[in-house]
């Protein structure tokens, strides 16, 4: 009787920590995810590639982010709109944008500076910014 207790007790203490991934999934709050995930050389330009996935419940129909490129010592290199077109949800895209006359090695940060266009069912949304989660696979910095 005191082992089936003591068995009892082990299984519902190794299920705890499985409860709480679920119930933390289950809560997690909508997010508009953007990754740098590469930066690479192509001819005289720096290409940088994103990969972006929203988890925010919906499509957004045209995303535009204001974007300045600082090289490694701080400086504002250039500021641009790089346009993430269509964003379904729950299905990654990748978008890629040419830096022209500039090398990657003299790329330092990238920052999202925000969104100048955010349409969500044909109307204009504050989805991008709010739900905003940036993230780099780099060492070159992506901020928001």
């Amino acid at each position: 009787m005191f082992l089936r207790h003591i068995a009892s007790l082990v299984l519902f203490l190794s299920a705890l920590p499985c409860m709480g991934l679920a119930q933390s999934t289950e809560n997690a709050s909508p997010s508009l995810f953007l990754e740098l995930n590469a930066v690479q050389d192509s001819g005289t330009a720096c290409r940088l590639t994103f990969l972006v996935r929203n988890e925010t419940g919906q499509v957004i129909d045209q995303s535009i982010f204001e974007t300045v490129i600082f090289d490694k010592s701080g400086g504002v290199q250039s500021l641009s709109l790089f346009d993430f077109r269509e964003l379904p949800t729950n299905r990654p895209r990748v978008r890629q944008f040419e830096l022209p006359d500039m090398a990657c090695e003299t790329v330092g940060q990238v920052l999202i500076n925000g969104a100048n266009s955010c349409r969500v069912d044909g109307v204009e949304s504050e989805i991008c910014e709010k739900t905003l989660s940036l993230s780099s696979r780099l060492t070159v910095e992506l901020l928001g």
